[in-house]
């Protein structure tokens, strides 16, 4: 039979002669039995050496698809795959395994619509043109050094000093009382809040979450197979009244509520930690991007105000430098850390190291808090920026108050607005916006746009805005 083999593009061509073999064979068109050309014809019908022909078979042969014969030629074995039909074969390319029911369902992260984008006001990306990459580059560096190298070793419980220095930095920057033995490192803070769902929920378990709130939390709970329940957030937060009193993990980003930006009222906050002192719950404190603050009131976290050890606190570097480090951290009552250090040994062990090493230079040198009042002021004159020009829209919009963060929310006066269709035709203007509904699990939605200022120069933002008003529906 003849042997089709690619060998226009650049490549091993050894490789090429033996995966195409190797598929002629799983896929039925060669069967047991099936004698397959000499290695000096095939080599002349390929142009190539016969030596690459050659070291081609030798692999199948040692991998036991083909067997040589003496004088008689080499031939395809019974290797126990082959059905010899092609539909089987494009079974096999699609799967026949499939996932939990769950799975099938592709989430609530609203689409990005990316084509003709011309002003990207999408929430929750940060500036990596401000990042001080060569400052980076120079502390990654000294963390290759060989005398560095020899402390980055197994230890189970993360980087020493980087979660000595994110202890420092949340004492002194958000008020959070902790020591290094507190701190856990992770992957981002998705990561931290798998960690706390892999030692707290279990099948039937029930967590309650904002509504609106953060997808992505909210689907990773479900993952564990918790029974998750939203509820209402108003204008001082999550609304403790309405929390289901099976509820045994609570999810909140009470600093600047995610997507509206409400920060929770300290009344909320005292009773929230007194329903979860009352129905022996867990309340996890998402602190996602508050280090932006574009206020003098205090954004005092709810775990410093913890007296009963309820709160566990999460927080990710993601925000404040770029999210290509992931680094996250959680901090936890004592009688949650060694269960929570051995979920994450058994599930990512250390993590990247260099990276570690490297960012608690970054914060002990004084680099990180230098960054975060640098971003603020940029952060600060572009939300100017872009409330001022939606003032002018303000029959139509309503903005929600915030002083944290790296986005707004406004909701549509009239509510027969569809939010999801001023999305896609603002797309088609060139400006790339959220919709608010999306992030709704059980509450009525409300109909209206999150707005990013992570990736918006301050002087397009009056163009972005022009053109999504050209999107909005008319007063």
């Amino acid at each position: 039979m003849t042997i089709h083999v690619s060998l226009d593009s650049p490549g091993d061509r050894t490789a090429r002669i033996y995966v195409a073999l190797r598929e002629a064979i799983l896929d039925g068109r060669l069967v047991r039995g099936d004698r397959v050309p000499a290695t000096r014809d095939l080599a002349g019908q390929l142009g190539v050496a016969r030596g690459t022909v050659t070291s081609a078979y030798d692999r199948l042969v040692a991998e036991g698809f083909l067997e040589s014969r003496t004088g008689s030629g080499t031939f395809v074995t019974d290797v126990g795959l082959t059905t010899g039909a092609d539909d089987h074969a494009r079974r096999a390319r699609t799967g026949a395994v499939q996932p939990l029911a769950m799975w099938l369902d592709p989430g609530r992260e609203p689409e990005r619509p990316l084509k003709g984008r011309i002003h990207d006001l999408y929430p929750g990306v940060p500036d990596n043109r401000l990042f001080p990459l060569e400052t980076w580059r120079r502390l990654v560096s000294t963390q290759l050094r060989r005398s560095r190298l020899d402390d980055l070793t197994y230890v189970g419980r993360g980087h020493r000093r980087l979660r000595e220095e994110v202890a420092r930095h949340l004492g002194l920057a958000r008020s959070v009382a902790c020591s290094g033995e507190d701190v856990i490192v992770t992957v981002g803070a998705q990561q931290a809040i798998d960690l706390v769902a892999r030692v707290l929920v279990e099948p039937g378990t029930v967590v309650a979450v904002e509504d609106p709130g953060y997808s992505a939390a909210h689907r990773l709970f479900e993952t564990h197979r918790a029974v998750v329940r939203g509820v209402p957030v108003d204008r001082e937060g999550l609304v403790v009244e309405a929390l289901p009193d099976d509820a045994r993990v609570v999810y909140v980003t009470p600093s600047h509520q995610f997507p509206t930006g409400v920060v929770m009222s300290l009344a909320r906050r005292a009773a929230l930690l007194r329903w979860a002192v009352d129905h022996d719950a867990a309340i996890v404190e998402d602190d996602y991007d508050s280090e932006f603050r574009f206020s003098d009131r205090p954004l005092e976290p709810i775990q410093s105000l913890d007296r009963e050890g309820r709160v566990i606190y999460v927080g990710t570097f993601s925000k404040s430098l770029i999210p290509a480090l992931r680094v996250g951290y959680l901090v936890a009552p004592l009688s949650l850390q060694q269960a929570l250090r051995e979920a994450r040994r058994v599930s990512m062990w250390e993590g990247d190291v260099v990276t570690h090493g490297a960012l608690a230079d970054f914060i002990a040198e004084g680099h990180h808090s230098a960054h975060v009042r640098r971003a603020s002021r940029v952060y600060g004159e572009r939300r100017r920026q872009l409330l001022a020009e939606l003032s002018r829209h303000h029959d139509v919009l309503e903005v929600v108050p915030s002083i944290a963060g790296l986005h707004v929310c406004a909701h549509f006066r009239d509510q027969s607005v569809d939010d999801r269709s001023v999305v896609a035709e603002a797309a088609r203007h060139g400006v790339r916006v959220e919709a608010l509904t999306p992030r709704y699990f059980e509450q009525p939605p409300v109909q209206g746009l999150v707005m990013g200022i992570g990736t918006i120069e301050v002087g397009a933002i009056e163009d972005a805005v022009r053109r999504l008003s050209l999107a909005l529906p008319r007063s």
